[in-house]
């Protein structure tokens, strides 16, 4: 075995052994961490930022009774 093919393993042991709250930070980091807000962070700008608030007084158009099923 190389070299890296034993960090592999050893790094393979090390996230196993992580908790689910740290397996998900490290799933941020490594893929979502580019410099950008992820998806998460922009719904939660957009709940908490007002700018839909108006949205809560208008009527609702629409049900689930509406349209065709897809």
């Amino acid at each position: 075995m190389s070299a890296n093919t034993n960090l592999v393993h050893s790094l393979i042991s090390v996230i196993r052994s992580l908790s689910l709250e740290e397996r998900q930070l490290l799933e941020e980091k490594l893929f979502f961490d580019n410099g950008e807000p992820s998806t998460a962070e922009l719904l939660r700008l957009a709940e908490r930022g007002g700018g839909y608030d108006f949205l809560h007084s208008e009527p609702d158009l629409y049900t689930l009774d509406d349209g065709k099923p897809v």
